[in-house]
């Protein structure tokens, strides 16, 4: 079997290229100043030339010889143009792309996944610094994704292992003591913790497909999803003893009606739960363009509540697993709004989306 054969081909490196274009340069600079003073000898009158002084017994040159030595000095300066052109425009290259190999250097240390170097390129401002500041700006953006995508990993493996865990402890438990098991309470134990963790896998199963497709947005009432969302919201607030308020403007907005609506049940159900319990309210206040969600709650750091949209923050935020902020920030990000998180002096929090305005068509 015959070996496959391989073709060698010169690699022209940029230095090269310019070092050659360098010479080049001069070389043709020399050459059209070499025909032009040859040109000026030609229209020279072919006369013969005599001696200034008539003591001088040297001969005059005629034009033909003028001719010849413009020649033959004009290739001698044209071959050594053509050395100080490659001698120096290989240095001036070098220097040039200096910067250029500082930045080559960087991406090829970020190809092996050392995300950690940045090139901060000083002097004068050029394209090369504006190249390696963009470089060192993608690779802060890269390295705190994959920071994030880290903790997501590992936050979310903990907590889809954290339901089958309890699950097979309880099994267990069953299986070892069989005749002392309260089967309903067991029962009702196994289906809350498993749909613990179908709630998990839905709501990872939402932010991977926000992550991975455009959403169509087109103009929505935002005050007709928050009606249609209530019935619900505050069935679940009376059994929790919470009180919901609301003050409801109309609001049309650029966005996905579906969307809108998980939107909306996210944020009033985790005012909802994470309340202070019997005596706690909800407040929710829809104005165009802005819908401001409120509750009573614990104290929290306002120095930490922009971490409640990170993926499993409940450690920081109280119960549950910790997506539903999480699924908010990146919807309002879709819909190319904002999301403001603040913490209320006297406990809990306030969150505050802002959307594109939009004027809603009639049939």
């Amino acid at each position: 079997m015959s070996s496959p054969l391989i073709t060698w081909r010169p690699r022209l490196t940029v230095r090269l290229r310019l070092t050659l274009s360098y010479a080049g340069l001069l070389v043709v600079a020399g050459g059209v100043m070499a025909c032009i003073l040859w040109l000026v000898f030609r229209i020279v009158p072919n006369y013969p030339f005599i001696a200034a002084n008539p003591r001088d017994e040297r001969p005059a040159p005629t034009r033909g010889e003028i001719l010849d030595l413009t020649v033959k000095l004009s290739a001698y300066a044209i071959g050594f143009l053509a050395i100080v052109g490659l001698v120096g425009g290989w240095f001036l290259a070098g220097r040039m792309l200096k910067p250029l190999q500082e930045i080559t250097a960087a991406a090829q240390r970020a190809s092996t996944g050392a995300l950690d170097h940045r090139i901060g390129l000083t002097g004068i401002r050029d394209e090369f610094t504006d190249l390696s500041d963009t470089f060192d700006a993608m690779l802060d953006r890269l390295q705190a994704s994959f920071d994030q995508y880290r903790r997501f990993a590992a936050n979310a493996s903990h907590e889809l292992r954290t339901p089958h865990a309890v699950m097979k402890t309880m099994l267990d438990v069953a299986q070892a003591d069989p005749e002392h098991q309260d089967v309903p309470e067991l029962v009702k134990r196994l289906a809350e913790t498993n749909q613990r963790g179908i709630d998990i896998v839905e709501a990872l199963l939402s932010l991977a497909a926000l992550n991975n497709r455009e959403v169509e947005l087109d103009p929505v009432d935002l005050s007709a999803i928050v009606r249609t969302a209530l019935p619900v919201l505050t069935s679940e607030a009376r059994a929790a003893a919470i009180t919901v308020e609301t003050a409801l403007a109309e609001s049309v907005v650029e966005g996905n009606e579906i969307l809108l609506h998980q939107l909306v049940t996210n944020l009033v159900q985790n005012a909802i739960r994470h309340n202070v319990g019997p005596g706690g309210s909800v407040t929710l206040a829809l104005s165009p363009g802005r819908l401001i969600v409120r509750n009573t709650g614990p104290v929290l750091d306002p120095a930490q509540v922009h971490t409640f949209v990170e993926p499993f923050a409940k450690d920081r935020y109280g119960a549950g697993h910790g997506l539903g902020l999480a699924l908010v920030a990146r919807i309002v990000e879709t819909h190319h709004g904002t999301l403001d998180l603040t913490a209320n002096p006297n406990g809990g929090l306030t969150v505050t989306v802002t959307l594109p305005s939009a004027e809603l068509v009639s049939d």
